[in-house]
């Protein structure tokens, strides 16, 4: 009888999976405070509901996560002083995560990934070892060795957090012919070239763009265009926005806004940038404020207006993610343990709490499994 039941019950979990309009919801963890790596959710877009699916996959620190364009992979970075990178292939139905393989990440304390848009490789940022590396990707999912390494020299104005380099996010260009790196320590975002069928990166010329110093950029974007792209710095809570020379991979900038309104004095640092699949909004969360910034985006030049500040409803929002619909956004907030669920106004940009919440101890990265099949940095 008690197998019965077991059987039962794993079956109706499943069936809340296949629904129609359901999505995965990902969320990737630091562990060692009531979190054992990466748990799972299914959101409906319809309603903008979560029904828990709980740990999915067990691995030490899987602060950021990507998935192949297949959706049959999923890979995290394993945020360690031993710097790793996990695959795992997702059950179909249930989204179970099984690890595949683990290579060794090249750096300390890897803190963004991407795979390219053609499945053949995997691109990871060492923060504390201020490098980043390139894998081949096998048809089952699994890491081959490094192809590219490449260590980063440098430092800039901020000596508690500038001291050397620190690279912190990987992006693709639209044509994925060029890799655009933020590096925190130099200021600098650093533009390689990328070649998908051997996964390598090289040096391109111009080889970086140098921003404000002590500014620390975070992440960066490409908007759907291929015309510009944007950067969100972490110590100077700003995005700038830059034109993109996709011929040449470089860029030049044109603008830069502060994420916290006027007058604000207290002590905020950025974490996420991300477009609305609209092409129309960008948002930026602020840890300390603790809001998502809201700009509109000019179509014909790039350029930002804010819009307003929302709070994200708990502390030290880190990672946010857009679903595939453009109809709700769900926010990580790492102190506060949860990820908040808001509704996107499709005319504004502007966003509503929900009041739907998940619990989750600290958490970082927040993926839609639905957005595989889109191109994402």
């Amino acid at each position: 009888m008690r197998r019965l039941r077991w059987t039962l019950a794993l079956a109706a979990v499943t069936a809340v999976f296949l629904s129609a309009g359901d999505d995965v919801v990902y969320v990737g963890t630091y562990t060692g405070k009531g979190s054992q790596g990466i748990y799972a959710w299914r959101f409906d877009a319809a309603t903008g509901t979560l029904s828990e699916l709980g740990l999915v996959g067990e691995t030490a620190n899987p602060s950021f996560l990507a998935i192949h364009p297949n959706g049959k992979f999923l890979y995290a970075v394993n945020e360690t002083s031993a710097g790793s990178v996990t695959s795992f292939s997702i059950a179909e139905g249930t989204g179970k995560l099984t690890e595949l393989n683990r290579v060794p990440s090249g750096g300390a304390d890897p803190c963004h990934l991407v795979v390219d848009p053609t499945g053949r490789a995997v691109i990871v940022a060492n923060y504390t070892g201020g490098s980043v590396a390139s894998f081949p990707l096998a048809d089952g999912g699994t890491l081959g060795s490094a192809v590219t390494f490449l260590q980063h020299s440098g430092s800039s104005i901020n000596k508690a957090r500038q001291a050397g380099p620190h690279a912190h996010d990987v992006a693709l260009a639209r044509d994925n012919r060029f890799a655009v790196i933020c590096d925190l320590g130099m200021d600098k975002l650093m533009v390689y070239r990328f070649d998908p069928r051997s996964g390598a990166l090289s040096t391109n010329d111009p080889p970086f763009v140098r921003l404000k110093a002590g500014s620390g950029p975070r992440h960066f974007v490409f908007d759907a265009t291929g015309r510009h792209g944007y950067a969100i710095s972490e110590l100077a809570s700003t995005i700038t926005t830059f034109d993109w020379d996709a011929s040449r991979g470089a860029l030049r900038e044109i603008q830069t806004v502060s994420t916290l309104p006027a007058g604000f004095h207290g002590e905020s640092t950025t974490a996420e940038i991300a477009i609305h699949p609209s092409g129309r909004f960008l948002y930026g969360s602020n840890r300390g404020h603790d809001s998502l910034a809201l700009f509109t985006i000019d179509q014909a030049t790039g350029t930002l207006t804010a819009a307003g500040r929302f709070p994200t409803g708990g502390r030290t929002p880190r990672n946010f993610a857009i679903d595939p619909t453009g109809k709700w956004l769900l926010a990580a907030n790492q102190d506060t343990n949860d990820v908040v669920v808001f509704r996107i106004d499709q005319g504004t940009g502007a966003l509503t709490p929900t009041g739907e919440r998940a619990q989750v101890s600290q958490p970082v990265c927040v993926l839609f499994a639905g957005a595989a099949q889109q191109y994402n940095h």
